[in-house]
């Protein structure tokens, strides 16, 4: 089945996220549900054109292509296994092709484990990271080398985790790939300065999305004692965060971690998401 496009009519890429307006193209992996999904949306809101990838999921990034094209921007959509690499990284070339630019790359697909460390094979191992850390290397460079041709800087945005800061039992490989794109974003972010290039990881905590069995849920009504702000967050919330690093205002801010996590990663996320009662608020 041919990957959809939607068009507004009279609508063509425009100009950089260096300008007074959010417009342009954007590359969101893993963008068929979740936080992903919500990032895609939030970039439409504010102007942009949307590359969409997606693993498993086609139906779920034809959702998010036909929620792009309800706030106007065009959508074009592909898929992308990141565990065939390096020919995966080729899917933000033809997506920047088909959008005519690329001035904005969001790597939020990701996988994980939940297997003790002592009984990892080694092909868990290599998958998880492959997605989560060489996948996200060699999809920012495929970006970055476009935005310096096109000559007006861009944005790439690294989606880590609190595990980029903090270990999980049970997540070796997701924790280690995922301190090392926290690492390797602060390099990016060194490097590609001089091309008006800026480069920063969002690290969210617990996330209502599909990744955490809790998609299209209320997260008001879900009780997280060890959670400061004592529930999950909404995809949309850590979208919020992206969008703002994608866009004008944020054109000072590179080589960051931003931690969006109800202030789990101040208690420690295994204890974050595992205390249940208050008693930790009184002294």
């Amino acid at each position: 089945m041919p990957a959809p496009e939607q068009e507004a009519p009279g609508e063509m890429p425009g100009s950089t996220v260096s300008r007074s307006a959010t417009t342009g193209a954007a590359v969101v992996t893993g963008a068929d549900s979740g936080i992903g999904r919500a990032t895609a949306v939030a970039l439409a809101e504010a102007g942009m054109d949307v590359g969409i990838t997606w693993h498993s999921d086609q139906e779920g990034a034809e959702k998010t292509a036909e929620e792009v094209g309800r706030h106007g921007r065009r959508a074009v959509v592909a898929r992308m296994d990141l565990t065939k690499l390096p020919d995966a990284a080729e899917v933000v070339d033809e997506l920047a092709e088909r959008l005519g630019r690329i001035d904005v790359l969001v790597n939020n697909a990701g996988t994980g484990t939940a297997t003790p460390y002592l009984d990892l094979d080694l092909d868990d191992v290599r998958r998880v990271l492959d997605v989560d850390l060489v996948g996200p290397f060699l999809c920012g460079q495929r970006a970055a080398r476009r935005m310096i041709q096109q000559g007006e800087g861009g944005r790439i945005v690294n989606v880590t985790s609190v595990h980029e800061h903090q270990p999980r039992v049970g997540a070796a490989p997701y924790c280690a790939a995922k301190g090392g794109l926290g690492l390797l974003t602060q390099v990016m972010a060194l490097e590609l300065a001089e091309h008006d290039i800026t480069v920063n990881a969002v690290a969210p905590g617990e996330i209502a999305t599909p990744m955490t069995g809790q998609e299209d849920r209320d997260v008001r009504e879900a009780r997280r004692p060890g959670i400061p702000l004592g529930r999950p967050g909404d995809a949309r919330e850590v979208a919020a965060v992206i969008a703002f690093l994608a866009g004008p205002d944020a054109s000072y801010v590179t080589g960051a971690s931003w931690v969006a996590d109800g202030g789990m990663v101040r208690m420690g996320p295994q204890a974050g998401s595992h205390l249940r009662s208050d008693e930790w608020r009184r002294p």
